[in-house]
């Protein structure tokens, strides 16, 4: 066993299964927002008001403090912190890269990670139509800012379900064994506000343009160090070396 392997057994189970109880609970407050949203939406509807145009600065509101933590959240995406987040949205950064062994041969590698290429964009594919039969709605009044702040809530709900319980893109496009190698996973806050879009104002662009700038670092990543992004070139992701095993698998039972 070399020394990093060693390194990262040493966080031991109890580490391994704190991380996905955060998760979880992180997962139980995700539901909170959306119950909430979901009350506050027939019980103060003007509370909505701070996201239209610059409301934002005129009307205080809950809204403020859901903004507050979304911006935090993704600009914590942005920082090589293990503290209490996933490896499949840390292994863009260097220091979470150990290189296998035995190296690829070269179009070994290209194929993976044409492949990777692919899949990503069909998945883009898919949530781009997704989004162009929002905007559809938002066109035809059906949709307005309440409705669609509902939608994203829905969907910052969702992201959480598709990593801790099954996720479709895993299961129908990606064909990934779990999370921590899923080629996408910094995603999340894109589809997230994406629905944002169709929302003229401060509240939605500074929430939409922060997920772009999480979403392009990743995809810029990705460009310049595609090795570690995938189990066959970074060691750290394979499932005999998992850290934090958000599949709910416990570490015993994974077999080497």
């Amino acid at each position: 066993m070399t020394k990093a392997r060693r390194s990262d057994r040493n966080q031991g189970p109890g580490k391994i299964r704190n991380l996905r109880d955060h998760y979880l609970a992180r997962f139980g407050f995700r539901v909170a927002v959306l119950l909430l949203t979901a009350v506050l939406y027939f019980a103060m509807p003007r509370s909505f008001d701070a996201m239209k145009g610059n409301g934002f600065f005129r009307h205080p509101s809950w809204l403020h403090l859901l903004w507050f933590y979304w911006i935090v959240d993704m600009v914590r995406q942005l920082l090589p912190t293990r503290r209490k987040l996933a490896l499949g949205s840390l292994k863009q950064f260097r220091h979470f890269y150990k290189p296998i062994r035995d190296r690829l041969h070269r179009k070994d590698l290209l194929r993976i990670i044409r492949k990777g290429w692919i899949d990503s964009w069909k998945v883009l594919g898919v949530w781009t139509l997704l989004m162009a039969g929002i905007g559809l709605l938002q066109a035809k009044g059906i949709l307005v800012e309440r409705e669609l702040l509902l939608v994203s809530v829905m969907f910052f709900v969702l992201d959480l379900t598709f990593v801790l319980f099954w996720c479709p893109f895993r299961a129908w496009i990606l064909k990934n064994r779990c999370c921590t190698t899923c080629r996408i996973f910094n995603w999340g806050h894109m589809m997230t506000f994406s629905p944002l879009l169709f929302v003229p104002g401060f509240f939605s662009a500074s929430l939409f343009g922060m997920s772009i700038v999480v979403f392009l670092v990743w995809e810029i990543r990705f460009l310049l160090y595609p090795e570690r992004f995938f189990e066959e070139t970074n060691e750290a992701l394979r499932c005999v070396n998992c850290t934090d095993p958000l599949c709910g698998i416990p570490a015993r039972k994974i077999v080497t």
